[in-house]
């Protein structure tokens, strides 16, 4: 298992994994998400482990961390969590000029398990809703 700076929430069952530097809006876009219907796994920080197949990337909350959530300039609030959750999305945000208008499909790795990963800029409204839209997985390969 590896201690990672990322927040992850779950929609329908499934991890996103949100990284990005300090103030990018990783928490932000995780209360969001919340507050459409998803449920934190862990803010700021996450254990990542793969299975022994490295066919699935699973993210664990920290003990210390559980049920926890920075809100800015609110403080730090409790909310319901799930302990762990399947990684089925890596969301990496950055600003508006970083984020292409038609990416290429791209991955990561962690352990060996590859998961599709997308840029985004966090401060869009639509930002949420992207991620929902990413999950569904009906990209369309544009040649």
């Amino acid at each position: 298992m590896t201690l990672m700076h990322a927040t992850v929430v779950a929609v329908d069952g499934k991890g996103v994994l949100i990284t990005g530097p300090s103030g990018s809006g990783k928490s932000d876009l995780a209360l969001r998400l919340i507050d459409r219907g998803a449920v934190l796994v862990s803010d700021d920080q996450v254990d990542l482990s793969a299975d022994e197949n490295s066919s699935k990337l699973f993210a664990h909350t920290p003990e210390a961390l559980a049920g926890l959530i920075e809100v800015r300039g609110v403080g730090l609030m409790k909310t319901d969590y799930v302990g762990n959750a399947t990684v089925a999305l890596h969301v990496d945000l950055g600003s508006g000029e970083d984020v292409e208008r038609l990416p290429e499909p791209s991955f990561t790795e962690f352990f060996g398990v590859k998961v599709r990963k997308i840029w985004l800029n966090a401060q869009e409204d639509s930002s949420p809703l992207k991620v929902e839209w990413a999950l569904k997985g009906n990209f369309v390969n544009i040649d």
